[in-house]
Formats: C-alpha cells, structure tokens, sequence
C-alpha cells in the first residue's frame, strides 16, 4: 500500500531577532538598534556588525536615548567600567548621520 505523500511545507522564513535599548527599555529589531561592545582588555565601542566578541548592550538610534544613556551612565553600570565621553559624542555622530543619509 503506497502512502499518501504530504505537501512540503513551505521554506520557514527567518524569525526576526528582537534586542532591548538599555535606555527606553523598548524591544525593537536588532537591526534598529545600535550596539555597544566591551571585550576583555579593551574599552567599550560601537560595534557596527552585531557580531563582535564580548559582552554587550543596545541602544536605539535616537538622540533622546543616547543622551539619557550618558546622563544616567547605562554604559558604566552595564560595563562595571569608566566610558569615555568621547563613545557618546560618537554615537551621536553615527546617529546624525544616518539620519541626513
């Protein structure tokens, strides 16, 4: 007796990957936040890839969030180290300029 065969499923397409602002506390794509890397031996920076080695931290792309992060020192607490002004000015650059391009 020959089975019936069952139709193929459809390709299952990618699950989007949602991270946290460590600012607003809102849940947004990966892809519209902006990750903050520490690994061992160096200081925080930007990761623009996503992918780096170490432990990081997400903030969104906005400049309220990027203020509120260095008022209330989230990368020092999330890091348990000293962050320099210099990473937030670059934030704000990377920020600016995405939103003129």
């Amino acid at each position: 007796m020959a089975r019936k065969q069952q139709p193929a499923a459809p390709p299952a397409s990618k699950p989007k990957i949602s991270r946290m602002c460590m600012v607003c506390r809102t849940r947004r794509e990966k892809r519209d936040l902006i990750r903050i890397v520490k690994t061992v031996g160096s200081p925080p920076a930007i990761d623009l890839t996503h992918k780096a080695n170490g432990r990081g931290m997400y903030v969104c792309k906005s400049a309220d969030c990027v203020n509120q992060a260095q008022k209330r020192k989230v990368a020092e607490r999330a890091f348990s180290c000293a962050v320099d002004a210099a990473l937030y000015e670059e934030l704000k650059e990377l920020i600016g300029s995405e939103g003129n391009g």
